[in-house]
C-alpha cells in the first residue's frame, strides 16, 4: 500500500510551495510562479525588475480523487524601467498562461466544464460542480465566440438554409446557416434573427469574398427569400431547392388521396369489409420497395375499391424514381416534364399544388441532378437543435444558441 501518491498538476512554470486540506476536504495548494519578468502593460516591451508581489488569487482546478482543488497564488509584479518616472511607478503584474484574468477557475478546469457541457444543460452542470448557474455562463463566454471565426475556413463547398421555431407553434422562426466541408464536417456558420430576404443577404454578404468564391452549392428548402438572397449575393453558387422538401410536397399530394377515399370508403361499405383496409396510412407512406408482403397485400386490397389510390400512389413512386435515377439535369428536367403530362392527362388533381411548385422552381429542383447535393446535413443539425430546446427548456437568447450548437457539434474535439 502507498503510503504517499504524486499526482502531476499538469500545469506548466510553477512550484509547489504548501498542500493543505480544508474541514470540507478540499485541497488548497500554494503555488508559485518560475517564471521571470513579464510584459509591460503600457509599453509592451519585457521587463524582469521584481517590485513586489500581487494579493493571492485562489482559482479552482481539476479535482483530485473526487476532491476539489483550488490553487493559491501570488502574482509577481514587476516594474518597467522605460514608462516609469520618479513620481510615477509603472507596475504590471506577471501574466500566466494556464488562467485567464479575472477568472477564478484554470484553463484546465474551465474546458472540463466546457466538456461536461456537451450534450447537457447549464443547470445540470453548475449542480454536479457546485457551481452557481452565471459562473457556467461565464465559462462559456469567455471560451466559446457568439459568431462564426471565418480564419478557420479554407473553403465553404456546401451551405444549408433553413429555419426552426423557437417557440411551440411554428412561430418566432431564426435561421440556421450550416456548412458542409469536403471532409464530411458540418460547421455552424450563423443563427440568424429572422428568415427575411433582408437578413439573410446581409449575412451571406458578410462572408469574406475569398470564401464566397468557394461556396459552390446553396441548398434550402423553397422559401423563395432564401432563394432570392443567395442568387443576389452569390451568383457563381448553384441553388439547389432540397429534394427532402420537393419529396415531402408531391407525397403529401398522394396521401390526400388516400384520405379522401378512405373516407369515402367508410360512408359506403359495410364496417366488416372496411375493416379489411384499415391501417393502410404507414403501408402507403413506404416505397414499395420497401413494403413487406402483409402491407403489400393490404395496399392491394385498397386498390381494389379505390383505382385512384392506386394512381396517386403509381405516380409517386414514378416520380421518386427519377430522383434516385443517376441522370444529368437536362435528362431529369425531360423526365420530370413528361411525368407532368402524364398527371395532367389523368384524372387526378391532388398533384396540382405541386404542379405550380414546379412551374416556380423547376430549375432549381433539377439543379439537385447536378452534383446530388440536399440538405440532409442542415436537417440532421436541426434535430439536434430540437433535442438542444427541449433539453434546456427553451434557447431564446441567439448568441447562446449559437455557442451551444457550436458546443455540441465541435466539443468533443476541442475539450475531450
Amino acid at each position: 500500500m502507498f503510503s504517499n501518491l504524486s499526482i502531476p498538476l499538469d500545469i506548466p512554470d510553477v512550484r509547489v510551495l504548501d498542500i493543505k486540506m480544508n474541514k470540507k476536504g478540499d485541497y488548497i495548494i500554494t503555488v508559485e510562479s518560475t517564471l521571470e519578468g513579464t510584459t509591460c502593460h503600457q509599453c509592451g516591451r519585457e521587463i524582469s525588475q521584481f517590485h513586489s508581489r500581487d494579493r493571492a488569487i485562489t482559482l479552482r482546478h481539476l479535482p483530485i480523487l473526487g476532491h476539489r482543488v483550488y490553487l493559491r497564488l501570488q502574482p509577481k509584479r514587476y516594474e518597467c524601467p522605460y514608462c516609469s518616472t520618479k513620481k510615477h511607478k509603472k507596475i504590471s503584474t506577471q501574466q500566466l498562461t494556464w488562467y485567464k484574468p479575472k477568472s477564478p477557475h484554470t484553463k484546465a478546469y474551465e474546458e472540463q466544464v466546457l466538456f461536461q457541457l456537451i450534450n447537457s444543460t447549464i443547470q445540470d452542470v453548475a449542480l454536479k460542480e457546485g457551481l452557481g448557474y452565471e459562473a457556467v455562463v461565464g465559462i462559456v463566454n469567455r471560451h466559446v465566440a457568439t459568431q462564426v471565426e471565418w480564419s478557420q475556413f479554407d473553403r465553404l463547398e456546401v451551405i444549408g438554409l433553413d429555419e426552426v421555431a423557437l417557440k411551440k407553434g411554428r412561430s418566432d422562426y431564426v435561421v440556421i446557416v450550416t456548412a458542409r466541408l469536403r471532409d464530411g464536417q458540418v460547421k455552424v456558420l450563423a443563427v440568424l434573427p429572422n428568415r427575411e430576404k433582408e437578413t439573410v443577404k446581409a449575412f451571406l454578404a458578410r462572408i469574406p469574398t475569398r470564401l464566397q468564391r468557394t461556396i459552390e452549392t446553396v441548398c434550402t428548402d423553397m422559401w423563395k427569400a432564401y432563394i432570392n438572397a443567395a442568387k443576389e449575393v452569390l451568383g457563381e453558387a448553384v441553388v439547389v431547392v432540397d429534394r427532402y422538401h420537393v419529396a415531402k410536397k408531391y407525397r403529401d399530394c398522394a396521401d390526400t388521396v388516400r384520405k379522401q377515399e378512405l373516407r369515402r370508403l367508410k360512408a359506403e361499405l359495410p364496417e366488416a369489409e372496411y375493416d379489411t383496409i384499415k391501417g393502410t396510412m404507414w403501408p402507403y407512406r413506404k416505397n414499395q420497395a420497401d413494403l413487406n408482403p402483409s402491407e403489400a397485400d393490404l395496399l392491394d386490397r385498397l386498390f381494389q375499391y379505390s383505382p385512384s389510390s392506386k394512381l396517386a400512389y403509381d405516380f409517386r413512386e414514378e416520380l421518386t424514381a427519377i430522383f434516385e435515377t443517376k441522370l444529368t439535369k437536362a435528362q431529369a428536367s425531360t423526365a420530370i416534364k413528361e411525368w407532368r403530362h402524364d398527371v395532367e392527362s389523368s384524372e387526378l388533381i391532388c398533384f396540382d399544388p405541386f404542379l405550380t411548385t414546379l412551374d416556380t422552381h423547376l430549375d432549381e429542383i433539377t439543379n439537385y441532378f447536378l452534383h446530388r447535393d440536399s440538405s440532409g446535413f442542415v436537417e440532421g443539425l436541426n434535430n439536434k437543435l430540437k433535442v438542444l430546446k427541449r433539453r434546456c427548456y427553451g434557447l431564446l437568447n441567439l448568441d447562446h444558441l449559437f455557442q451551444r450548437l457550436f458546443l455540441d457539434l465541435e466539443g468533443y474535439a476541442l475539450f475531450a
